[in-house]
């Protein structure tokens, strides 16, 4: 009795996959075409894998990093008003779009009022960051410190950690709500593990002098202010909300087309 048929071609891909040579077997037929009506010599055909190969690997990754960063939905700087804030530093946030602070390991610290687009800032950092190959985290101070006010103090240590990995952590709306002393302990061991090595972008609606109303009876923050803003770019952003403007003209609009 004979054996069953064997598809060469498809045993040839699975074996490439095996290998982690993704790209190569999903276009195994095209390579396979293109040898055969152009007649490439082994080497153009290696080289036409190598590059097909880090190519596939280069978007893998940065659709990793993307996901891991987890930055959801934002517009781009392109649709940043810079006139409509009545004080912003333009020169800082241009300059921190380069990434050099990244590279420099300095920190970046956007303070404003709700509505004036720090959030936005901070995401079109973050993911320029992304594309220039660096790891990113964006999370809120919320998120972020429910995700470490856990009892294990293996897992603690592995969730430090991992907030101390990324080239870039992003903390979003630190002053928006109010925490206990402990909240601010763990924020500290975030900088701390942080400090002099690897940058943070914060947001905060809260002068620095009233960051011990956010973190009520925390002994430690003066020591963490202090590590966060000794080597860092601190810019004010003031003005009325765009959403508020938005908003109104929202409002404007559908009245116009009432009258209509």
């Amino acid at each position: 009795m004979s054996s069953p048929a064997t598809n060469p071609t498809a045993d040839l891909a699975r074996q490439l996959a095996e290998l982690g040579l993704h790209a190569t077997a999903a276009g195994l037929d095209d390579f396979i075409a293109r040898a055969t009506t152009a007649r490439c010599n082994a080497r153009t055909l290696l080289d036409m894998i190598v590059r097909t190969e880090v190519q596939e690997r280069s978007r893998r990754s940065l659709e990793r990093r993307l996901q891991r960063a987890r930055l959801r939905r934002f517009k781009p700087m392109a649709d940043f008003d810079w006139n409509w804030p009545k004080r912003i530093d333009r020169e800082v946030i241009e300059r921190a779009l380069t990434l050099d602070f990244i590279r420099e390991g300095r920190n970046l610290i956007l303070l404003g009022t709700n509505g004036l687009g720090k959030t936005m800032i901070t995401k079109n950092i973050a993911h320029q960051s992304i594309l220039a190959g660096h790891s990113v985290l964006f999370r809120t101070a919320a998120d972020l410190i429910s995700d470490l006010q856990i009892d294990s103090p293996d897992a603690r240590r592995r969730r430090l950690a991992h907030y101390a990995r990324p080239q870039l952590l992003c903390i979003d709306e630190v002053g928006y709500l109010s925490y206990d002393s402990h909240a601010a302990d763990l924020l500290y061991e975030v900088v701390n593990r942080r400090y002099e090595q690897k940058s943070i972008v914060i947001t905060t609606n809260r002068a620095f002098k009233e960051w011990n109303s956010v973190f009520p009876n925390a002994a430690c923050i003066a020591t963490l202010l202090d590590r966060l803003t000794h080597h860092a770019d601190v810019t004010v952003i003031e003005g009325q909300s765009y959403r508020v403007r938005e908003s109104e003209q929202e409002t404007a609009a559908r009245r116009t087309s009432k009258k209509k």
